[in-house]
């Protein structure tokens, strides 16, 4: 089934959900079956704490495996620098706004996967993101956020070169 709305993500943030796969998969995995299997050997797996480690693990690995792996059959990889109109927000924009008392705050819009509040990456599902959406320079958007409404102007819009 497909989501409802599109799992956008950057080709960065598709590489970082493909590199970790693949570390999992052809590192981590690998590893862990080999202490499996070496547990296996030495007798009573009741009380081998290699052995019962290992298969746990091994279940977290394949759970993540899983993960990833959905993550990526949904994703829509996306490269803002190909965005043909960039006067607009749209996705992978990097927008300064500016709240009512002059507080400036630059964002960069990103996959939900890929997001990161601390570093300035907000998901494209964000209440601010989807408030941006579209929006042009000098044009102000009211988003409500869990401390209240604010109005937000957009100063700058910027795409990667």
């Amino acid at each position: 089934m497909t989501p409802a709305h599109p799992n956008y993500i950057t080709p960065e943030g598709f590489a970082k959900l493909r590199a970790e796969y693949d570390q999992l998969l052809g590192v981590e995995r690998p590893r862990i079956v080999e202490i499996v299997s070496w547990a296996a050997g030495n007798g009573d797996r009741s009380e081998n704490g290699d052995y019962l480690y290992g298969r746990k693990r091994m279940r977290e690995i394949d759970g993540q495996l899983r993960r990833l792996s959905k993550k990526m059959k949904d994703a829509k990889v996306v490269d803002p620098r190909h965005q043909p109109d960039k006067s607009k927000v749209f996705f992978g924009a990097t927008v300064t706004i500016a709240d009512e008392d002059d507080q400036h705050r630059t964002v960069t819009i990103v996959g939900n996967d890929e997001a990161d509040a601390s570093a300035g990456r907000i998901g494209w599902g964000s209440p601010i993101a989807r408030a941006l959406r579209g929006a042009a320079l000098g044009d102000l958007r009211r988003v409500t956020l869990p401390a209240g409404e604010k109005e937000y102007e957009v100063i700058d819009i910027r795409y990667p070169a």
